[in-house]
């Protein structure tokens, strides 16, 4: 059995180390929390050891902290950081390198520049299995990770008919835990987003790929727009139905009329955290134009990557084959079931 730390326990930190906890393979050493709030307390009413900086034992003196973050790693096979962006180079460099001890990093880091975490950005649909035997990987954001379950099937099939891809990102505001967090009443503009340069890691520089993405004042999901043309007619909407029939983690729904009405979908059905952990292809959208298709998805915001990091912490811990980790998956996340009743409430009339 090997032993997990989740440093972190935000959005993706509370999420991750609740499907850890049934994993019969894995131990949650605990999860590590660097500010004195109600989230301590909500760790540990649910069975988890909270440990803090050691420099910080003293903020802690109200809760029941078993610990500190650097004795919890001693006794870990890996720890996947789910601290704040930017947070987890300085966390291998002062303590992860230090105690030679493997990590998955989370979007909000880099695998450029100075201050990169790892020269690999993870996507199971396209690399898994480059991420076998390695010490420190990056997951990639929630958008990048979508685009991944979109454009590498769509690549698989059609090869060199593609002549490009362009893509509009609408992103959601905040995540819907994010209550402290205010949504301000604009449409903002991102200059120079880094999500296409983000998927160009694992789809390659050169891809035809061009992104633009802009922030709507909403909590429930992102929605991409995407163009795609083809060097000659391009194929129709049900061709490009038909590639994602048997995807993992890709539902096609065609009655939904907005991101709201699949979570509302989701809460209705006892989904784990109202998340999906999946990208929704809007069928009813989809369009075929002489040259061009163009399709619209949306995307489950910090959901779709739990699963992910599941897998990731597979191949680097376990040495697991694709179908192997991808079965196991299945049986904590449930994926395809979640699928089908989506699938089945959203279905065409």
């Amino acid at each position: 059995m090997k032993k997990i730390f989740v440093n972190g326990y935000g959005s993706i930190g509370s999420r991750i180390v609740s499907f850890l906890k049934d994993d019969p393979e894995i131990s949650v050493v605990g999860i590590g929390k660097y500010s004195p709030d109600e989230k301590v307390s909500e760790a540990i009413s649910k069975g988890f050891d909270v440990y803090v900086p050691e420099n910080k034992l003293a903020d802690f003196a109200d809760y029941k902290i078993s610990g500190s973050i650097e004795s919890a790693l001693d006794k870990s096979d890996l720890v996947i950081d789910a601290s704040p962006g930017g947070h987890g180079y300085k966390n291998k460099k002062n303590l992860y390198e230090p105690k030679n001890i493997s990590a998955i990093y989370q979007g909000g880091e880099s695998t450029m520049g100075s201050e990169s975490v790892s020269d690999l950005l993870f996507n199971s649909r396209v690399n898994y299995n480059q991420a076998l035997g390695k010490h420190h990987v990056m997951q990639g954001s929630c958008n990048v990770t979508g685009m991944g379950r979109i454009l590498e099937p769509l690549r698989n099939k059609f090869r060199d008919q593609i002549v490009r891809f362009d893509v509009t990102l609408v992103r959601r505001w905040a995540d819907i835990e994010q209550t402290e967090k205010k949504i301000s009443d604009t449409i903002e503009m991102t200059e120079k987003p880094h999500h296409g340069d983000d998927v160009k890691l694992y789809f390659g520089k050169d891809a035809p790929l061009y992104v633009r993405a802009i922030k709507v004042p909403t909590r429930q999901m992102h929605l991409h727009i995407m163009d795609i043309r083809f060097k000659n007619t391009a194929p129709k909407p049900s061709e490009i139905h038909e590639i994602f029939t048997n995807e993992f983690g890709v539902a096609i729904l065609w009655t939904a009329k907005g991101t709201k009405d699949i979570r509302d979908c989701a809460q209705n059905m006892g989904f784990h955290f109202v998340d999906t952990n999946m990208i929704h292809i809007h069928a009813n959208m989809t369009t075929s134009i002489g040259d061009t298709v163009q399709m619209m998805y949306s995307d489950d915001q910090t959901g779709i990557v739990i699963p992910e990091n599941h897998m990731l912490m597979q191949a680097m811990l376990f040495g697991r084959s694709y179908e192997d980790s991808f079965t196991h998956t299945e049986s904590i996340f449930h994926m395809n079931e979640k699928k089908q009743k989506l699938q089945e409430y959203f279905a065409k009339q």
